[in-house]
Order: C-alpha cells, then structure tokens, then sequence
C-alpha cells in the first residue's frame, strides 16, 4: 500500500510539473508579444474578449479593464476598430452587447464598434476572428495571466497578435494565485485544442471588417 500511495505521489509531481513547464514555455515564447500603450505596434483591430457582466447589465471590473484598454488604444490611434467578443447563447445573457454599449458611451464611435456575438471562449474568440471577421492583424486588450494563452491562439490561427496586459483592479488581488493557477490547466487545454481536439465554433457567413 506504501509503495501504491509513493507511486500516486510520484505521478501527481510529474503531473504537476508538465502542466507547470507548458504554461511557462506559454509565457516564454509569447513575452516578446506583450506591450504598454506607447510601444505596441498599430494592428487592424482591437480584440477584447468576455470576462462576464452583472446582473444589473454591466461590464464586470476584469472586463472593464479590457475595454478601457482598447479604447485607450482606439484613442491613441493604434487600431482602427474594436471587435468585442463574448457569450450571447442565451436571450437573457447578451455580453457582447454590453461590451459595445460600454466602449460607445465612453466617446468610441458606434460604427467603429464591431460586435462578436459567438466568443464563447478564448479559443472561439481568435478563431472567428480570422475566419469570420478575416482580420490580419489584431491588439489583444486582456489581463496579464490571460495574455500568452490568447496570444498563442491567435498565432496559431494565422493572427499577428500583440498583447497590451490592461491595469488589473481591487478585484484580482484576492484571486490573482486562482487565476494564474487556473491558466496552468487552461494553457494546456489550449495546445490539445489546437494540435488535437481542434474543436470547430460556432462559424456562419463570413463578416470581413474591412473589404480589400
């Protein structure tokens, strides 16, 4: 029984260790991506992905980060168009459109608002990013735990990706070990989603934000 109970031990260490070492090769080859407002180079579009609203119908804190991130950028003249991409699968639940109402009232005009209403993941995001919305080149406005796995995807996926690690709020201090340790097993979802599983999302016609 010692020797059972050894063995599991030895398994979980392993375990643990190769989860560990792909979120660190993650971060490692995507550092280079990762910018502040002054230095990242201009791209088509920004790309905000969900991060929940309230129930009164608000962008969450985490979320607004994301969006003040991209409309700092829309300001600054580095991206023509913010693509706001979340969950819409329910009449009750229209992330996306908040997300859009969110960066209009902030000044951000309403055509050059573009809305995603299929980003049920990171990895819907980046996917339907190239293939719906045929984009080239994309500013990923996210928390700095979430940049190397978005990144990544979007690379894989034919997307030049720069990434601006937006102000993290009160809100992640508390739950900034949960998050970082959640993208360990999220990082590895992502490489058997891409060189595996290759899941398909929810596609449809073509929506190109910009005509050649």
């Amino acid at each position: 029984m010692k020797k059972f109970i050894r063995l599991l031990l030895i398994l979980a260490c392993v375990s643990f260790f190769l989860l560990g070492l792909s979120r660190v090769a993650l971060i490692m080859t995507t550092q280079s991506q990762i910018f502040d407002l002054d230095s990242i180079p201009s791209a088509q579009v920004a790309l905000v992905p969900g991060a929940g609203i309230t129930a009164d119908g608000r962008p969450t804190l985490a979320l607004r980060d994301r969006l003040d991130g991209a409309i700092d950028l829309y300001f600054a003249g580095k991206v023509q168009k913010i693509l706001v991409s979340g969950d819409n699968s329910s009449i009750h639940y229209n992330e996306p459109g908040v997300m859009a109402n969110y960066a209009v009232e902030q000044g951000v005009p309403e055509a050059d608002v573009v809305i995603d209403y299929a980003g049920r993941r990171t990895y819907d995001t980046c996917y339907r990013a190239k293939e719906i919305f045929g984009l080239n080149s994309v500013i990923i406005t996210t928390q700095n735990y979430h940049l190397p796995r978005m990144i990544f995807l979007c690379n894989q996926f034919g997307l030049k990706a720069s990434g601006l690690a937006v102000k993290q709020s009160d809100y992640l201090r508390s739950r900034y070990i949960f998050w970082n340790f959640r993208e360990v097993f999220a990082s590895v979802a992502a490489y058997l989603d891409v060189f595996f599983l290759k899941p398909e999302p929810i596609l449809g016609k073509p929506e190109p934000i910009f005509t050649p």
